[in-house]
């Protein structure tokens, strides 16, 4: 399996673990998916999030920062992260500001 998809698998177990309700879109070949979606749409708390996971050193695409602007002015959280550990510190953020 490759490091990204280990680190949105790991994200993701955190996330539920948490009560999060994460939703994963798998592009498949033939398949129509929009390109620059987060890899993960998560429902937390009555909140949305977007997540595009990276491994450190890598950058998200210029269309997947497009996207991650146009979610937090809609009013969502939209984050670039590189460890489970920056999703906890996310989240602790998220429920201060409750």
């Amino acid at each position: 399996m490759q490091p990204e998809r280990r680190l949105v698998r790991s994200i993701q177990a955190y996330l539920e673990g948490r009560g999060a309700r994460c939703f994963k879109i798998h592009g498949e070949e033939g398949a129509y998916q929009e390109a620059g979606i987060p890899d993960l749409l998560v429902c937390y708390r009555g909140q949305f999030i977007g997540l595009e996971a990276k491994m450190p050193g890598n950058k998200p695409s210029p269309l997947q920062k497009m996207v991650l602007r146009e979610i937090s002015k809609a009013g969502g959280t939209a984050a670039v992260v590189y460890s489970v550990k920056e999703v906890e510190a996310l989240l602790a953020e998220l429920d201060r500001k409750r």
